[in-house]
This record gives C-alpha cells, structure tokens and sequence, in this order.
C-alpha cells in the first residue's frame, strides 16, 4: 500500500498509510493521544477525526487541552440546540448552525421565535446535555440524504451546492435527533458543562436579501457553568458600555435613517472630536506633517493605476456612478490624493522627507447587516498621513511614528499590541519589494524593543503593515492605528525625487494612522471609559451645584470670572444638593463644585469628583490652575483629590 507524508506542528514529518485519518495520525504518534483526539486542523482546517489526509498536509491534533477544543463543543452546543427545539417545535426546518468566536448560531425557518421562547429552549438543551448522549458519525448516499430532506429545502440546496459530486455525505445522531453536518463534535452532549441562549435575530438564507428570512438564534457553551458565568458577566458589562447606548444617554451622537453608516455628531460629540483633531495636530507638528485637504469626489482614474480601483470596485465596496460619460466615485482612501499633492511639485533629496496629513473623510459601502454603531461605517474620518522618504530614511521614519504612537494610547490608558500583517493573495507588486518592506518594519520593530504577533497574508494590497491594537478596560482588542510601508504606489503613480546624483530615484511611501479613524476610535474609547471621559475630554468638565437660588450669583461668578478657560455648566433647577450631585455624577461629570452660603462668604468651593470624594474649603484659584494642570497632562482620571 503506498504512502503519505504530512506534517505536524513541530515541523516533523509522519508517514502514514494513504487513506489514514487524524485519529489513526494521533494513535501513531502515540496511544495516549489517540484516545483523547476529539478533532484534527488540516491545512488551518477544522475537522473531524475521522477525516481523512492527503500528502502534504499540514496536521494539528486537537484534544480537550486545545484552543480549539471549545470550537468543537460549541459546534455539538448547537446541536443541542437543535434538537430541544425539534422537541418543541417539530416544525422547525434547520438549515445551518455554526460555531463562532463566542458561542453558536443556528439559522431556522417556519417557526416564529421571540426572547421570551428562549428559556423553555434552554432548560430543554439542559435535558439534552443531562442525558449524556452520544453524538455518533454516519454516512448516506447523496440520494438518501435528499430523500431524508424531503420537506427540507435548505438542506437539500446544500446537498446540491456543497455535495453535488459526492457518494456520500455524514450524519451525525444522538438520541433521536441527526443533522446532516461534516463535523467535527465531541464524544457525548455530558461534556458541555455550561449552556445559554443568548439572543435572536433575522437573517436571510445565504445572506440573500432576495431569499427567505431566517430567525437566527445565538448561544454560548463552555466546559463549566463556571466560565459560562464569567462570560456572561462580560457580556452585561459590554453591554453596559455599548458606545451606541451611552452615545444616546450623553447626547454624543446619532445614526438616522436617511444616513446609515454615517454618524451625526451632536455637540456633546463633537466637543470630544475636537479635542481629539487638536490633540492629534499637535502630533503631527511634532513629526513634521503639513496638513492638506483634498476632495471627497474624484474621477474614478484617480484610482485605477495605484490598485484600489479594482479592490474596492470589485469588492462592491465603493460609491461609484457614471456621468457624462465619465466614472465618478467617492474617495475609499486618501492616498492616491495624497501622492497627487506630492506629484505636483519637484523634490531633491534634500527635501524629503515630506510628509501630508489630512483628517480625510472617505466612503466604504458596507452591508447593511455590518453596520454597528461608529465601530463599522460607511463614511469615516482617517487622521490620515503620509510620508515620501529616502530608502534610507525608513528605518527612522517608522520608529519615530511608533514612539508618537505608544505616548497618544498611553493617555487613552489604553495597552498597545503590535501585530505584523504580511504579504496576502490579492497583493500587488513583486516579492522583492515586499521582502524589503517587511524587513524594514521588522528592523524598526526591533529597534524599539516591540514584542510583536505575525499575520499571516492580512496586508493590504499595497504593502506590508504593522497594526496597532488597543486592548480595553475588560480585555477586548480592537485594531485602531496602521503603519504601513509602500513601495507599489510611487512606483504605479510614477513618483520621483532627484537624487544627489542629479538622477531621478522613487521615494517609499509611508502611509500611517495614528488613532485609525475619529469614529471607531471614539466608539473604542466611549466603551473603555464607559463615558467617564478624562477631564481634557469630558463634554462637560465642571458642574457648579449652588445650594439654593441664592447662590446662583456666586456659582456665574465662578463661571465667568475664574472658570471661563473650561467647560462649565450651572446647575440652576431647583433640587435639593443630593439630587443635584447624583445626576452631575450619573452625567459622567468630571467635577462638581457646591456652593453655599459659607463657601459664598469664604470665596471658596466645595469640590466632588465622580469617584464620589470631596474636598472642603478649596480656594476657587488654586481648583482652577490644577484643572488646567491636569488638562495639560491629559490625565485619564481626575486627580485633585488623589
């Protein structure tokens, strides 16, 4: 019998009789392991054990211990699922259910489910996993299958679709209940230790508009109920910060119907992105940026020649429209524009580098079913940069871009994680330059000290990335700011410096970004601070209580007189001072200065912060030059009273 070779993660090889499977891999490895193989990772795959491997293939063993182990027992979670609701709806039709990165969905159809369904559904599940049933693999012909799915023509179009030249297709059963699915799953439903269903929604069969809506079901499954609790308590606190909930309770911003994907900033909103451009500005001076502006409309060849024509066009991801015989579209970046700028004017290599910025609005036309909030939109504001450099000034440009970029997050209180993105599928150019790109942002990551994680293949077209990451204040990692090395697009766009040598030479082109974009960044930190901004970028800073209506004159005193610098409100209703402190701190006000009759007579104040302590007799001078103290230093917390 011939012979295949795959290889395992330690870069061995293991030979192998040709139709062996993983769980036969794993008992030739060794006994042990054989016996606890739940599933297999074949080419980056998710498998079952009883599949079988080919030559060449790469093979991960996948056991109780693994990562992927969770994967497995929720995708056998959403059997469960299945099958307690087969028991109380007998007319559900199943067509797929999943595993994701939290849990499970299964879409349905013909049978209309709401929140409140969800309780009898799970203590069923609970009934399921109690009985400890095994989940068995089987296998039909094509022509069984379709006949087990006569009044099933979901299943069926899988058939159709994903099986159509096959013999035979896998089963999996337990108890009474079997699902047409290629796996893989764990041994028996005892081992999901806990389950929850978390919520419904509508989706449409193979994300057709066109075709049937579904009502998805989402729900979790861990080993214990322990993490099941601990990830359920994650959850009420992400929701609890939900940027779209609070961006409504603190007026920050809004999403209306006529414009989907495209925010409204409201005053208190837009009070925070000000403060932001400033700061960001004032970054830019510091890396020697001169800020541009360049128009959100342009002719479609603008984007032809640097590439992202045919990635956005095609993708069904830009704004596009014929007139006057002439392509038109909104700008999906702003490099092209950018380079355009550089491209009018003629440098030495004296000059360089030169470098843009631009708080650059550009469109990305999403799905609608994508759209969340500030974090997923369709029109977006880039702090936006680029720099046109000497090969030789690579090195020094991307570690000064870092250093900038590890202080701004530190006064977001926001930890950094660099992630490495290299060369993808749909890149353009030759591997030279893409080797020497990545090598220049390996070198200037070393330079720095930077610990860093590999992407493998997620770059952009044009050239090789570093990603910066922020971790939140419960755990959560968002991808916020970019810093990008580009040898593709001077080359495309024919740009040019003259050199010490009086010959023409390509400049490299830096793209960057420091916080990403205004709108995720500000839904990123809406969530972390759970909208108790930090003083510099509270709406509102200072919230002065008078104690009574005779006091208001002393409390306009102190706005205009000493506080003018700041953002200060009044609190001019007549409620009693406890009222008053608790709405200022439910406002997520920075400060709270009360004042009456005695604080009126000293020429003092009382002062509170929202962490609720408070300080007596405070001269109104010595509250206003620390307030603009800690300002200056953009402290994430208030910190007179420390």
């Amino acid at each position: 019998m011939s012979t295949i070779t795959v290889t395992l993660p330690d870069g061995s090889e293991l030979e192998l009789q040709e139709g062996a499977t993983v769980e036969d891999a794993a008992y030739e490895i060794g006994p042990g392991l054989g016996r606890d193989t739940v599933a297999g990772v074949v080419d980056g795959d998710l498998v079952d054990r009883a599949s079988e491997l080919h030559e060449g293939a790469t093979l991960e063993i996948v056991t109780p211990s693994s990562d992927e182990y969770l994967d497995v027992l929720r995708h056998s979670a959403a059997h469960v699922f299945a099958q307690a609701l087969e028991r109380l709806y007998p007319e559900a039709k199943l067509t797929i259910g999943p595993w994701t990165d939290e849990g499970f969905y299964y879409d349905v159809y013909g049978v209309e489910l709401d929140e409140d369904d969800l309780d009898a559904i799970e203590e069923e599940a609970y009934d399921v996993i109690e009985e400890d049933l095994t989940l068995e693999r089987f296998e039909r012909s094509r022509e069984e299958a379709f006949e087990a799915y006569e009044d099933n023509p979901f299943k069926r179009e899988i058939l159709d679709d994903e099986a159509a030249d096959a013999e035979s297709v896998s089963f999996y059963q337990q108890g009474e209940f079997e699902d047409l699915c290629k796996g893989p799953h764990v041994e028996s439903t005892g081992e999901i230790g806990g389950f929850a269903l978390l919520s419904i929604s509508g989706a449409y069969w193979r994300g057709d508009e066109d075709n049937e809506m579904l009502t998805r079901v989402y729900g979790t499954a861990f080993e214990s109920e322990d993490e099941l609790e601990a990830f359920l308590e994650r959850r009420r606190e992400a929701e609890e910060r939900d940027h779209r909930k609070l961006g409504r309770e603190m007026d920050l911003f809004s999403i209306p119907d006529h414009s989907p994907g495209t925010p409204h900033y409201h005053p208190n909103g837009m009070t925070i992105r000000r403060e932001l451009e400033d700061y960001i500005r004032t970054k830019n001076d510091e890396l020697g940026y001169d800020e541009v502006w360049t128009p959100e409309l342009n002719k479609a060849d603008l984007w032809k020649p640097t590439g992202h024509y045919d990635t956005f066009k095609e993708a069904g991801e830009m704004f596009a429209w014929m007139q006057d015989d002439t392509e038109y579209g909104l700008k999906p970046m702003n490099c092209a524009n950018h380079a355009h700028v550089y491209d009018d004017h003629q440098f030495s290599y004296r000059d360089l580098p030169v470098r843009y910025s631009e708080f650059g609005t550009v469109y990305r036309n999403e799905q609608s079913g994508e759209l969340s909030g500030l974090l997923r939109v369709r029109g977006m504001t880039q702090d936006d940069g680029h720099a046109f450099i000497r090969p030789d000034q690579i090195n020094e440009e991307i570690v000064r871009t870092l250093g900038v970029i590890d202080d701004i997050y530190g006064h977001f209180d926001l930890d950094v994680q660099y992630k490495l993105e290299t060369k993808g599928d749909d890149a353009v150019g030759g591997d030279d330059i893409w080797e020497q790109a990545t090598s220049a942002l390996k070198d200037a990551l070393a330079s720095e000290g930077l610990e860093y994680d590999v992407e493998a293949g997620e770059a952009a077209f044009y050239g090789p990335k570093i990603g910066i990451n922020a971790v939140d204040a419960i755990g959560r990692e968002w991808t916020i700011g970019t810093v990008q090395v580009d040898f593709n697009i001077p080359e495309r766009l024919d740009l040019t410096y003259v050199g010490e040598d009086n010959e023409e030479h390509r400049p490299v082109m830096v793209h960057r970004a420091l916080l990403g974009s205004f709108e995720r960044f500000m839904g990123v930190i809406i969530e972390h601070f759970k909208g108790r901004f930090p003083t510099w970028l509270a709406p509102e800073q200072v919230r002065i209580l008078p104690v009574s209506d005779d006091n208001l004159g002393y409390a306009k005193q102190l706005k205009n007189r000493y506080l003018g610098d700041f953002r200060v409100e009044i609190e001019d209703r007549s409620w009693t001072v406890g009222k008053k402190i608790q709405q200022a701190h439910d406002d997520n006000v920075p400060y709270m200065l009360v004042v009456g009759d005695d604080e009126e007579a000293a020429g003092t104040v009382s002062v509170r912060d929202r962490q609720e302590r408070e300080r007596d007799d405070v001269a109104v001078e010595a509250f206003a030059d620390h307030l603009r103290e800690e300002i200056s230093e953009k402290a994430t917390q208030p910190t007179l009273l420390d």
